[in-house]
């Protein structure tokens, strides 16, 4: 079969560009392949007779780049991870239909690549803002790890990546299409010039950090996720671990002891044994704790919030949660705010409970955590930093807020051992990356099984722990309290790329009345 055959293939277009965007994804790496793959989606999108064919066809591919990028998802749970490939799959034909309208309607090259580039960003963005957010697969996060050409995310957030790759596959696709110079030219300039910025942008790590420092001291205790309690007795084994390993890593110096997600394997309060332990341990050795932690949160009784049930006569919820301990053993937290749809928390539950105005399911008793509101930080003598949970990690917009608020640096707590050795540890590691560019901090981040690290602001990794492994270390990073254009504007571009979809789409909808 020659090529003209294989493009005259819908089924072959389709499932190539899958592939090839899959293999785009950490820990492959092969990013650029991710332009091909949408070069032959927009050629999908011209061969197709119709929206309904294009969905249909396309529909293959975008399973395909799911299967791919994020099957690991069915090592935490079979049906929500099947669930979720093919939902997401379902999604990603809308914006791709969409570049197809206004394919049909303009009759400008440049126009309808513009168009079709604003499309998907919008969808991207759109896609981070509901009960249903997936962020997982943004084009931006397949090139997490070259970090010296995407260093203007700082400028544009990581969805400019995105952008950049839309419009360069599109561009290119109308040169195919149109074998006109300037389309060329045009493509070719739009490929090089966001890397060049990159690399004009980009600073080393510098050698002397100066004063203003933090020691951190990472902990990764690699307990079993898969069993209670790490396979150990009980809660006390489990803190008899964690600080066993923390006393073997912390030295005199230390500022802070970073325990990954869910490293106290239960639900405890804030007043418990065991976090008064915590807290004895942090005046004793003069340094703060951020500590992972199933937390009870109880309500009075007039209270308008879902609540899961009652303790002692008084409504509760539970939080997937972090504890901070000062060096003064003072106790506070902070609730995940970002929680994964189905596996944490039900989507729209409290829209649903509005609806159920007869009251015929206790709604709070299946919702899932509890689902937190505010941007708290640990506040030590010299550092100020969050306490980001998992999947808080993919939401720079969430992150700027605690920027926005004087974060030296930023603390990332994980527990990615539900996924097995696969390809999603190191995609979610990799992802930190992109939030140390986009808001110029240092990372710290503790993974219960790994990959645990430290990233400098540039997106170089200074630490990094193997997986499956128990270890702890510590590193010096700096305080910062710069703010880069993304931190002061926020999400500009893809509301700007957003704003032109919407009004293109109106004014190309009543265009043809």
């Amino acid at each position: 079969m020659n090529m003209k055959a294989w493009l005259d293939n819908n089924w072959v277009i389709s499932i190539a560009a899958g592939i090839l965007l899959g293999l785009s994804f950490p820990p492959i790496n092969l990013s650029f392949l991710s332009i091909p793959a949408f070069i032959l989606f927009f050629h999908l999108s011209y061969t197709s007779d119709s929206y309904k064919q294009l969905a249909y066809y396309s529909y293959a591919g975008f399973v395909v780049w799911n299967l791919i990028g994020t099957y690991w998802l069915m090592m935490a749970t079979v049906p929500a991870g099947i669930a979720a490939i093919l939902a997401n799959s379902v999604i990603m034909t809308i914006p791709l239909c969409l570049g197809r309208f206004f394919a049909q309607k303009s009759n400008s090259p440049v126009v309808i690549a513009v168009l079709q580039s604003a499309a998907w960003v919008s969808y991207e963005f759109l896609h981070h803002q509901w009960d249903l957010a997936w962020t997982w697969l943004s084009i931006g996060n397949a090139w997490a790890n070259w970090t010296g050409i995407i260093q203007y995310i700082s400028i544009t957030g990581f969805l400019g990546i995105s952008f950049w790759v839309m419009l360069t596959s599109a561009l290119t696709y109308q040169f195919i299409q149109h074998q006109q110079k300037r389309l060329l030219y045009a493509a070719v300039g739009v490929f090089l010039i966001f890397p060049i910025w990159s690399f004009l942008m980009y600073e080393e790590v510098p050698e002397d950090l100066g004063n203003d420092t933090v020691e951190v001291a990472i902990i990764q205790p690699n307990h079993d996720s898969y069993q209670d309690f790490g396979g150990m007795s009980g809660l006390n084994e489990v803190v008899d671990s964690l600080f066993a390993l923390s006393e073997r890593t912390i030295t005199p110096q230390t500022d802070v002891v970073i325990w990954p997600e869910n490293a106290i394997d239960g639900y405890i309060f804030t007043n418990s044994p065991t976090a008064a332990r915590i807290a004895d341990s942090a005046r004793s050795w003069n340094t703060g704790f951020l500590v992972g932690t199933g937390l009870y949160k109880t309500y009075t009784d007039s209270t308008e919030k879902l609540y899961r049930g009652t303790y002692r006569g008084q409504p509760y919820n539970i939080f997937n949660a972090a504890l901070f301990v000062e060096a003064d053993g003072s106790i506070s937290d902070y609730e995940k705010a970002n929680l994964v749809p189905i596996v944490e928390r039900i989507p729209f539950v409290e829209t649903l409970s509005v609806l159920d105005v007869f009251n015929w399911v206790d709604w709070g008793s299946i919702a899932g955590f509890g689902k937190g509101t505010t941007p708290d930080m640990l506040s030590g003598d010299s550092f100020l930093t969050p306490g980001l949970i998992c999947y808080d990690s993919v939401y720079p917009s969430w992150i700027r807020e605690y920027v926005r608020q004087d974060a030296t640096f930023l603390t990332i707590i994980t527990n990615d051992g539900w996924w097995g050795n696969t390809s999603g540890h190191h995609q979610h590691f990799a992802y930190a990356r992109l939030r140390a560019i986009e808001f110029d901090r240092w990372i710290a981040r503790s993974a219960n099984n790994g990959i645990s690290g430290v990233i400098a602001p540039n997106g170089a990794i200074i630490q990094k722990t193997d997986y499956w492994v128990r270890t702890g270390f510590t590193e010096t990073i700096q305080n910062r309290d710069t703010k880069t254009i993304y931190t002061r504007f926020g999400d500009w571009l893809p509301m700007l790329l957003l704003g032109l979809t919407v009004l293109s789409w109106v004014y190309f909808w009543f265009e043809r009345d």
